[in-house]
């Protein structure tokens, strides 16, 4: 990048660093001088994501005091950075944070496995489950039961089905969000909704701040559209969003679109608390940016005592500053492509607009199908199969992890469908490379950045249980030793899909 898209500030920086010295070192490890201690640091959190790639990092003369180090030390480890590819500087424009050439980029991800490939490969590259049965044969059934009158028509609708427009609103009504169907869009899937709202919204060239880490899919979609992207490092563990930095990216960087996952964040689990939500909407309204809030894990609550707090958009019920985003695909099966936006009227006409040069409109009889689940109860009872599947999964392969793989650090979220993988310093890259030809597709951390960030991640979902959870456990921990023992040869190659 040829600039700074963001600042990370002295106090900041200086906490980040001292958090790492509570990492326990390896047997045998010597300490190395101090600007290389330094330069070491800042690299880990840049490939770590914690320190977004394209962020202007103090002065030397800042941060050597935040340290309390000497001027030296600080443009001593600067230059090594420089050297090494993990910094640019400009005269008058300051230093900021880049990843080298030759590091493994965030392209895309993990193709899902073509079914006759299951039985020798397990695949943790896709978050997705099976249908859940008997609901996707019943809805299918009640679907085209009522089919017939739809068919007499042209079957385009551009804003979806009047009756599953409606439903949805009264189910956001419900939530305690008034809704009209007039502010609803039905799309083909949500990269459906957040690809229209891009082209809308973010030409080529705009910025749109995201989360860091963030799905990788919708990273490649904005990619695609030649937006620029801001990365805004996540709070620590499950903690939702560090405002201060939120707040910062906003004002400094002044985005046009800003895309968050505020319940069981892809692919972190986080969940934002209310207070967090409220401040995010009220930053993103001062600074004249977009809030795109991804629903679709929002049902995926796995236990029974937890109280979700109230949606981003009751706090800008109208619809003029959030457009909210769901789907089908997550809750209840990743084959039934059906999505929708809720924003204010004229941004819904809008999008319906621009949708003409697009796909036209969604599939009538999925729309049924949805429109079915949700009119019978049979949604409700899906889903409640889903949380039960994924629950089970997700605890089946947590105890496997932490059995085989003890040194890998991780929180378990309380829903969703992802766990979040710190990989005791390996490179997730090679252990994704490597997994493969152990009999285990994992996609890497650096797919869920920008620019090359999370190098010391993976993303394993809750897709498989049991004994299959086991066994993935094994494979991993075999790639995880060749990787180790310098066996796993050459970094991932870019691939497409993460679910």
């Amino acid at each position: 990048m040829a600039q700074w898209t963001s600042a990370v500030g002295p106090a900041q920086l200086a906490r980040q660093l001292q958090a790492q010295q509570s990492r326990p070192a390896g047997p045998g490890a010597r300490k190395p001088p101090a600007y290389r201690a330094l330069a070491d640091g800042i690299r880990l959190l840049v490939l770590e994501g914690r320190v977004p790639v394209a962020a202007r990092l103090p002065a030397e003369r800042e941060l050597a005091q935040a340290l309390t180090v000497s001027r030296t030390t600080v443009a001593a480890a600067y230059e090594a950075l420089r050297t090494e590819g993990f910094l640019e500087s400009r005269r008058g424009a300051g230093s900021w944070t880049a990843v080298p050439a030759g590091n493994p980029l965030p392209a895309r991800g993990l193709e899902p496995l073509p079914p006759e490939a299951l039985g020798s490969m397990i695949d943790l590259g896709c978050a997705a489950l099976p249908a859940p049965e008997p609901w996707l044969t019943r809805s299918v059934q009640g679907a085209l039961e009522e089919l017939p009158p739809y068919a007499h028509t042209h079957g385009d609708y551009p804003a979806g089905l009047p009756a599953l427009r409606q439903m949805l609103a009264d189910r956001y009504t419900a939530r305690g969000i008034p809704t009209m169907p007039e502010q609803i869009m039905v799309t083909t899937g949500a990269m459906g909704a957040i690809d229209a709202i891009c082209h809308l919204f973010a030409g080529r060239g705009e910025r749109i701040a995201v989360e860091s880490p963030s799905y990788a899919n919708i990273l490649q979609l904005m990619r695609s559209a030649g937006a620029r992207l801001v990365p805004v490092a996540m709070a620590e563990g499950l903690d939702g969003w560090d405002l201060g930095r939120w707040r910062q990216v906003l004002r400094d960087a002044a985005p046009r679109l800003a895309y968050v996952v505020a319940d069981f964040h892809n692919p972190t689990g986080a969940l934002a608390d209310e207070d967090q939500r409220r401040q995010l909407v009220e930053a993103a309204r001062s600074a004249g940016t977009v809030l795109v809030v991804d629903e679709t894990m929002t049902e995926l609550r796995l236990e029974h005592d937890l109280q979700m707090p109230r949606p981003v958009c009751a706090f800008d019920p109208a619809g003029s500053t959030v457009l909210t985003v769901g789907s089908a695909s997550k809750a209840f099966w990743a084959g039934m492509r059906i999505g929708w936006v809720r924003a204010a009227p004229d941004v819904i006409r809008s999008l319906v607009a621009a949708r003409a040069y697009a796909d036209l409109g969604t599939p009538v009889l999925e729309q049924l199908g949805v429109n079915w689940l949700m009119r019978t109860g049979g949604w409700a009872e899906a889903v409640g199969l889903r949380r039960d599947q994924a629950r089970e999964n997700r605890d089946a392969l947590v105890a496997a992890v932490r059995r085989e793989l003890p040194e890998w650090e991780f929180v378990v979220p309380r829903g969703g469908l992802t766990l979040w993988v710190r990989t005791g310093g390996l490179s997730g890259s090679r252990l994704a490379e490597v997994g493969e030809r152990v009999g285990v597709r994992v996609p890497s951390g650096p797919r869920f950045g920008v620019d090359g960030a999370f190098e010391g991640f993976v993303r394993l979902p809750f897709t498989v249980g049991g004994p299959v959870a086991d066994e993935a456990a094994v494979r991993l921990a075999a790639a995880a030793r060749l990787v180790e023992s310098g066996a796993g040869g050459g970094a991932e190659s870019p691939r497409s899909f993460v679910a």
